[in-house]
């Protein structure tokens, strides 16, 4: 499980999975957003702009990312 530590508020899910490495760039993460890979809390999450917020875990294919 990859940790997040967020320092502000929330983050945007695609700046998420940028910053964690798990989409290449920008383009990338979209495209994990916008063919359902991407599952916030167990549920699938279609929105690129999301506020991520502490407690939350975003799963992208078979990867955890955990923001604390």
């Amino acid at each position: 499980m990859i940790t997040f530590e967020l320092d502000t508020p929330y983050i945007e899910l695609i700046k998420l999975l940028k910053a964690t490495r798990v989409a290449e760039s920008g383009a990338a993460a979209k495209t994990l957003v916008e063919t359902g890979q991407v599952y916030r809390d167990g549920q699938p999450e279609s929105r690129k702009r999301a506020k991520i917020v502490k407690d939350e875990v975003i799963t992208v294919a078979g990867k955890s990312i955990r923001v604390v």
